[in-house]
C-alpha cells in the first residue's frame, strides 16, 4: 500500500496549477487585509468538540523545549491546535509565521480575543489585568517571575466594571482597528469566551464550562488550571512560559502585532484547511519546523479512518528530516513508577519526526494509536547548568 504517496503526488500536482509562477519568501508582516483573508482562505466549515478547551489540561509540555530548541534554528513555521499553550512553544521556537488549526470555530475566536488583549498589553501584568479584568496588584514589577506573578493575580478581586468595559474595548480594536468582519455569531462567541476568563480568573481550567445558560462551573476530573499552567517549567525546573519572562512576552507580542500568529479553523481529517496551509507555505518557499498535535490523534484513531486522512493531509506539507511533531499522551491507564508506587504524570509530551511518522504509515506499520506512540520519544532532561547544580 502506498497510500500517502499517491496523496502526495495528487497534492502536489494540483498545487503546481494553483501555485503562482514564482515562490515567495514569507512575509515579515501580514496587512490587516492579509491576515483575515489568510484565515478565510485557509479555513474550512467548524466541527464539534466536547470541551470549550478555553485552556490546556497538560503539565509537561514546557519538558520538549531544551530539545527542540536544541535541533531547531529559528525562523521555520510553527503549527498547533487548541488555545495558548502554542504561545510558549512558538516564543521557544520564534517562527517566521505560526498557523494555529482547530476544529472549533470558537478557538480560533479565543485566539483573536488573546490577540487584541497582547496588542492592547505592553506588559505581562497589563495582558493579565485586561485578560481577567482584575486590577494590577500592589508591588508587580517587570522582574516578578511567573509564579508570583500568577499569585497576585489570584488575589486581586476581579471588577465586573471593568470586564465590561474590556469587552467593549476588545471588541473596538478586533473590529473598528483591524476592521476584522466578525460575524454577529462570532461576536456572541467572543463574549462567551471574555465571559469565561473573567468568571474563572487565574483558576480558570479545561473543565470549565459557562454554560451558555448562565451557570459557569467546573465539570468532570479536577485539571491544572491557567496559573498552574504558567507556573510550570521544564523538567530541569527552568520557567519555559509565555509569561515566564518580559522577554518571552515580547517576542510573542511582536508576533501578534505583525499578524504572524493566524488562527484558523481546520478539521485535520478535514478535505482543506491543512492542504490549504501546505499550498500557502509552498507559495512562499516555506517548510514545517513543528507540529503542535495535543492528543488529536487519539481521537482520530477512534473515528473510523481519520486518522488515515489525517496523515494523508500531513503528507502534502512542506516537509524535512527535522519536521517535529509534538505531541501529548495522556496516563489514562493509571500508570505508576514500578520501584516507587508514585502516580505518572497525567500526560507526557513527546516528540516524533514527521517523516518517519508517514514512512511507517505508508508501509503499514501504523494501524493504531499505540503504534503512534511507540514512534515518539521524551526527551531526557539533559545535565543542569553549573550555576544550578
Amino acid at each position: 500500500m502506498r497510500t500517502l504517496r499517491r496523496l502526495a503526488a495528487f497534492a502536489a500536482l494540483s498545487l503546481a496549477f494553483a501555485a503562482p509562477a514564482r515562490a515567495q519568501s514569507l512575509p515579515t508582516r501580514l496587512s490587516d487585509d492579509e491576515f483575515w483573508r489568510v484565515i478565510g482562505d485557509l479555513s474550512e466549515a467548524g466541527g464539534y468538540f466536547r470541551s470549550d478547551n478555553f485552556v490546556s489540561n497538560e503539565t509537561t509540555f514546557q519538558y520538549v523545549i531544551p530539545e527542540l530548541q536544541k535541533s531547531h534554528p529559528a525562523g521555520g513555521v510553527y503549527l498547533g491546535v487548541g488555545p495558548d499553550q502554542n504561545f510558549t512553544y512558538i516564543v521557544a521556537l520564534k517562527p517566521r509565521i505560526a498557523i494555529i488549526a482547530d476544529i472549533r470555530r470558537q478557538n480560533m475566536i479565543e485566539h483573536l480575543m488573546y490577540k487584541a488583549v497582547i496588542e492592547m498589553s505592553p506588559s505581562r501584568a497589563e495582558f493579565l489585568s485586561l485578560l481577567f479584568s482584575r486590577p494590577r496588584p500592589a508591588g508587580v514589577v517587570d522582574t516578578t517571575g511567573a509564579p508570583t506573578l500568577l499569585q497576585a493575580y489570584l488575589t486581586a478581586p476581579s471588577d465586573s466594571i471593568l470586564y465590561r468595559k474590556n469587552l467593549a474595548a476588545i471588541k473596538d480594536h478586533l473590529v473598528g482597528k483591524h476592521k476584522f468582519a466578525l460575524t454577529a455569531d462570532d461576536r456572541a462567541s467572543l463574549s462567551y469566551v471574555y465571559d469565561a476568563f473573567f468568571g474563572g480568573g487565574p483558576d480558570l481550567n479545561y473543565s470549565f464550562s459557562t454554560g451558555r445558560q448562565g451557570r459557569a462551573g467546573y465539570f468532570g476530573r479536577r485539571m491544572p488550571s491557567y496559573a498552574e499552567l504558567m507556573a510550570e517549567t521544564d523538567a530541569l525546573g527552568l520557567h519555559r512560559s509565555y509569561l515566564a519572562t518580559e522577554d518571552n512576552y515580547r517576542i510573542l507580542r511582536e508576533l501578534e502585532l505583525n499578524n504572524l500568529i493566524v488562527p484558523i479553523v481546520g478539521d485535520f481529517a478535514g478535505d482543506k484547511a491543512l492542504h490549504a496551509v501546505g499550498a500557502y507555505l509552498k507559495q512562499h518557499n516555506a517548510t514545517v519546523t513543528a507540529f503542535y498535535t495535543s492528543n488529536v490523534e487519539q481521537y482520530l484513531f477512534q473515528q473510523a479512518d481519520d486518522w488515515k486522512h489525517f496523515f494523508g493531509n500531513v503528507a502534502t506539507l512542506p516537509l524535512d528530516p527535522k519536521s517535529t511533531f509534538i505531541r501529548a499522551v495522556f496516563n489514562y491507564m493509571g500508570f505508576r513508577d514500578p520501584v516507587s508506587g508514585a502516580p505518572g504524570p497525567r500526560s507526557t509530551t513527546m516528540l516524533s519526526p514527521i517523516q518517519d511518522v508517514l514512512k511507517a504509515v505508508d508501509e503499514g506499520k501504523i494501524q493504531t494509536y499505540y503504534d503512534v506512540i511507540q514512534l515518539s520519544t521524551a526527551p531526557a532532561p539533559a545535565a543542569p547548568p553549573p550555576e544550578q547544580r
